[in-house]
């Protein structure tokens, strides 16, 4: 199983997840063009995408979802209610398969389940990732005003986690932005701190974790190095010696195999927990 994040923040978000035989985004936050450059640079052929997954309506999430999907002819998942709140950037043309929360499906070799999420969208969901053909499970949870018991049941048992880790929280409250936008981003239907997402990810911990990609970071409340020294911190006293990264808004992650992390740092976590 391999994943990489070709974008986040803001901005513009999308990940690229790989298993078996099958390619699938998780979002397309950025231009049809855009999000096939960021394929290629990666050595990945914008046709070989067997499907979208949307995760809600915002437009960091699916403003180049309709453009790539009539250009390449990818099918589309999202929840009748993101669709319903997508009309503009569909033109009928496009093949849209609805899902439910917590009600998984197949695409091939992989098996997508979707889990309710809090966040000021129509139907926000994050989503986990199986490979049918070796179990290994992917993680994929940005927006989250809050982890609830069931975003922490969702997301228990991954091998490799792509994790909101969106503003500090003294930043948040020194930035120029109004009062308004502060207590929208710090609310239980925003989006989660530093500081949240290294209690969630400990919370995650075990022994078979290899990876966690930091996301949405925040360009005006957020610093890469911040989040990462949060983070990795509290991973570290865990025991925790897997392979962390930042996500960035403009440019892929690296094509990361998910078998390759585990088998590099996985001896060394035996004592984890």
């Amino acid at each position: 199983m391999k994943v990489a994040v070709l974008g986040s923040g803001s901005g513009g978000n999308a990940t690229l997840v790989q298993g078996g035989n099958t390619r699938i985004l998780v979002d397309a936050g950025f231009s049809g063009r855009s999000v096939a450059e960021r394929l290629a640079t990666l050595g990945i052929d914008a046709d070989s995408i067997r499907a979208i997954v949307v995760t809600h309506e915002h437009g960091d999430h699916t403003s180049g979802v309709g453009v790539y999907a009539r250009r390449h002819g990818t099918p589309i998942y999202m929840t009748d209610g993101t669709r319903d709140a997508c009309a503009r950037l569909l033109r009928g043309s496009e093949t849209v398969i609805s899902y439910e929360p917590g009600r998984p499906f197949l695409i091939q070799d992989l098996r997508i389940e979707p889990f309710l999420t809090v966040h000021d969208a129509v139907d926000p969901v994050g989503v986990a990732v199986v490979d049918e053909c070796t179990g290994f499970r992917l993680g994929i949870a940005t927006d989250l005003g809050r982890p609830t018991a069931q975003i922490r049941h969702a997301l228990s048992g991954c091998d490799f986690l792509v994790l909101e880790a969106n503003h500090d929280e003294l930043m948040l409250h020194a930035s120029a932005y109004p009062s308004s936008v502060k207590r929208r981003i710090s609310s239980s239907h925003g989006h989660l701190s530093n500081q949240a997402a290294a209690r969630l990810v400990t919370e995650l911990l075990h022994p078979r974790l290899a990876g966690v990609v930091l996301a949405h970071l925040s360009r005006e409340c957020n610093d890469p190095a911040l989040a990462r020294e949060v983070v990795g911190t509290a991973l570290e006293k865990a025991g925790w010696t897997g392979h962390l990264d930042v996500a960035a808004q403009d440019r892929p992650t690296e094509l990361l195999d998910i078998e390759e992390l585990r088998y590099r740092t996985g001896p060394s976590q035996l004592s984890l927990l």
